[in-house]
């Protein structure tokens, strides 16, 4: 399956924060939209707004335990992931799940044409594992799982 078809059942709606923004007030954001990240953007003159990097509610909980809650106060961008990984709308769900494994991440954008156009979580990739497992199982097709839940 292509990152493109997990895209289809996603809100085309992705938070975004600017970098001078407080750590706060992302938080705030991640809480109220219910999110485990969010899509750090900067104001770049000629081109508008640019992907910088992702806020995470991790970098949240490490801030607070190094700083204290003065870290709060501090921007996201001196705490925000920069080096920030991606994928295109043809990789495959295989590729995302290497992706989020080999560099420890949960939430990774997903560009066409160098224009986000979503953020896909762990959380996508695990719904789609368990819709493939019910779809090649015989046993979770009749719906016995043997007392395990695959809920979503």
């Amino acid at each position: 399956m292509l990152v493109a078809d997990l895209m289809k059942s996603k809100n085309a709606r992705v938070p975004t924060i600017r970098m001078s923004e407080t750590v706060e007030m992302a938080a705030k954001l991640l809480d109220r939209e219910r999110i485990g990240a969010v899509v750090v953007k900067d104001a770049c003159g000629s081109e508008g707004d640019t992907v910088v990097g992702i806020f995470s509610e991790r970098d949240v909980v490490r801030a607070i335990a190094a700083r204290g809650l003065a870290a709060l106060k501090a921007p996201v961008a001196d705490l925000m992931s920069r080096n920030m990984i991606s994928c295109t709308m043809e990789d495959t769900v295989d590729h995302v799940r290497a992706l989020m494994d080999s560099h420890h991440i949960r939430h990774l954008p997903v560009l066409e044409d160098h224009q986000m156009v979503g953020v896909l979580s762990i959380r996508d990739v695990l719904a789609y594992d368990v819709r493939r497992a019910r779809e090649m199982s015989p046993v979770l097709q009749a719906g016995d799982a043997g007392g395990l839940s695959l809920s979503a």
